[in-house]
């Protein structure tokens, strides 16, 4: 699956929810889901500078594709779902696609009206982070 073809499954998840609140409890569950980050990873280089609470994202490079993990504080729900969704669509994808991606789900699932201003600064600093690896990693091979 392509990332905008992982992009629109997520626009049309997000069509189920009428309200705001549906909207946000599904965010919350999915960072339920995200698997947990290793203790040895929440290191202060992981981390996400911008978010108002501790977020980390790590990722490798394995056979020309680069694969995210990410975790956040217990009490942070909704920035733990977040950086699930931003896994969803990025990890295992080659780093030139990652780097040059158009991340239209965000505004399409009305991402604006659901996070506050702090939570968006964050959420950015999370896609600059994973666009930043994509940068790094490109033209490398595992």
């Amino acid at each position: 699956m392509t990332i905008n073809e992982k992009q629109d499954e997520i626009i049309d998840e997000f069509e189920l929810f009428e309200d705001q609140l549906d909207k946000t409890q599904y965010i919350i569950d999915l960072g339920k889901k995200l698997p947990p980050m290793p203790e040895s990873k929440k290191t202060d280089e992981n981390r996400i500078m911008g978010c108002q609470s501790k977020v980390w994202v790590d990722a490798e490079l394995k056979d020309d594709r680069l694969y995210f993990y990410g975790d956040s504080e217990p009490t942070a729900q909704i920035s733990k779902g977040l950086v699930g969704l931003l896994i969803r669509v990025l990890s295992g994808e080659k780093p030139d696609d990652i780097a040059n991606a158009d991340l239209y789900f965000i505004p399409r699932v009305g991402m604006g009206n659901l996070i506050t201003s702090l939570r968006a600064g964050g959420l950015a600093s999370m896609i600059e982070r994973m666009k930043a690896y994509g940068r790094a990693y490109s033209g490398q091979t595992a």
